[in-house]
């Protein structure tokens, strides 16, 4: 055992001389490593300590520069990173997580068009989703992969009454509900608020369970989820006017609610983010989980420039709370993760606690402290992502430009057995 101690010591310090590393970096920073099912790299130690000299280089535009363009021309080993399908931070989870045969495919390309608000539906198997396509102010077909096809197939289809850019979107009770993020005086001929919807997917019928808040419209219902009392919890930041999705500026502060279609009581719950975006509730019901994408804003002024510019300094966190006042409201908010490719955006959380969430060309899983574990890497901005199938351990990933599948050990919680 000595000696095969002296001989991995060795080989080590052969390459870091080869290498040119200076003290302290312990190479290789990565290498390949667990299932031959997919690409799977192994990055040591987080990486923490890098040759000199690296840099990452600042955002350009709208885009952050991804930690796998990080330029190390000093270990050549991180070349592997940016080829990466998986890319493994905590060796012992990850593989626990992956399993014996895991494996990421891009199923479908579509546009550039944000493509959000997946929602499974186990009794058709079939995943409904978001096409968020310009222009803005026009009524868009919604889309339907179905499962029960080898391989799946896409189409589009019209809810009656059509519902005008779903954001967000959950399954309870047998019903899809979606945070309706569009509003305008004549959508379809018909006019539309930003609220709460549900769809039938049934019967393809469509009813509107929220629209104001004491008569001010909601900016954008982002993403939401259903506790086991059938209370809606969503984010309402302002990207509908930035993207000009609405026809009129913010009449309210960006928050977080929790609504009771029982009573119709809409409660704040937070106000203290400045984008709040995706929002999940963990299996104990415990905490909740909502996704800051404040380095993504833009000006709330009628008549202001569109669009919401990057800001690599801005806020981009997950922030954990504690559920208060019997489940009601929340309290103790704590930044527990800082994405490290653009912005967080879709969040969900896994039956095992575990968070999952969209960041830049890829999803983060993390720990429910917070702790990086593995990251799945795309060639497409990932929005959000819903689990599927019988083991629900299928997970499909919608954004601009791709719909992709990861199969693998991580399962999913069970919305249709929570909400019956």
């Amino acid at each position: 055992m000595a000696f095969k101690s002296l001989l991995l010591i060795s080989s080590l310090l052969h390459y870091a001389v080869s290498q040119n590393l200076p003290p302290g970096v312990n190479p290789p920073l990565a290498q390949s490593c667990g299932p031959s099912s997919s690409n799977v790299v192994c990055v040591n130690r987080y990486a923490s300590v890098m040759p000199y000299h690296f840099y990452r280089k600042p955002s350009e535009g709208t885009n952050d520069i991804p930690f796998a363009k990080t330029h190390v021309p000093n270990d050549t080993s991180f070349s592997l990173v940016g080829r990466a399908n998986f890319l493994v931070f905590d060796q012992q989870r990850a593989l626990e997580i992956l399993g014996s045969s895991p494996t990421y495919d891009k199923v479908f390309n579509v546009s550039e068009a944000v493509h959000e608000a997946p929602v499974y539906v186990p009794s058709l198997n079939k995943l409904f989703l978001s096409n968020l396509a310009p222009p803005a102010g026009v009524l868009k077909p919604q889309l339907v992969i179905d499962l029960n096809s080898d391989p799946p197939t896409l189409s589009e289809f019209f809810s009656d009454p059509p519902v005008y850019a779903p954001n967000g979107g959950t399954f309870h009770d047998g019903l899809i509900y979606w945070g309706a993020s569009g509003g305008n005086t004549s959508i379809g001929g018909i006019e539309q608020r930003p609220g709460i919807q549900t769809l039938d997917p049934h019967t393809n019928k469509t009813k509107v369970l929220l629209n104001n808040y004491f008569g001010f419209y909601f900016n954008t219902v982002d993403d939401l989820f259903v506790d086991k009392t059938g209370a809606i919890w969503f984010t309402d930041p302002q990207y509908s006017w930035f993207n000009r999705l609405v026809d009129t500026p913010p009449q309210l502060r960006s928050a977080s609610y929790r609504f009771d279609p029982k009573t119709g009581v809409v409660q704040v719950v937070d106000d203290t983010i400045v984008q709040p975006n995706g929002i999940a509730m963990d299996p104990e019901c415990k905490h909740i989980y909502i996704s800051e994408t404040g380095a993504e804003t833009g000006s709330i002024v009628a008549g202001g420039p569109p669009g919401s510019p990057f800001n690599q300094t801005g806020l981009r966190a997950v922030y954990k709370y504690d559920l208060t006042d019997g489940g009601t409201h929340i309290a103790n908010k704590r930044p527990i993760w800082y994405a490290q490719d653009w912005v967080p955006d879709g969040l969900k959380v896994a039956a095992n606690g575990y968070i999952v969430t969209g960041t830049g060309y890829g999803v983060d899983v993390l720990d429910p402290y917070g702790v990086l574990i593995v990251r799945i890497q795309t060639d497409f901005v990932v929005q959000n992502m819903a689990w599927v199938g019988d083991d629900l351990t299928e997970m499909w990933l919608t954004g601009q430009g791709g719909l992709a599948r990861v199969r693998w050990n991580l399962k999913g919680q069970d919305l249709a057995s929570s909400s019956s």
